[in-house]
């Protein structure tokens, strides 16, 4: 709902500018999706890691 209306305060103030926004934030989404892809494998294994060093504290809680 925010970047609707922030769409339509730049459409009311400078619309070619906002048209510009309107076309390219679809090929930047698109663009941006391979880092996604890297941020989720990077905390994947580093949650990972991180039970591993946790694991002998949690057995021996247990």
């Amino acid at each position: 709902m925010l970047t609707l209306l922030v769409w339509l305060v730049l459409f009311i103030l400078c619309w070619p500018l906002a048209i510009v926004a309107l076309i390219m934030y679809p090929i930047v989404w698109i663009l941006l999706i391979p880092f996604r892809i890297l941020g989720i494998a990077v905390d994947g294994i580093l949650e990972a890691i991180k039970a591993l060093f946790l694991l002998p504290a949690r057995l021996l809680r247990s």
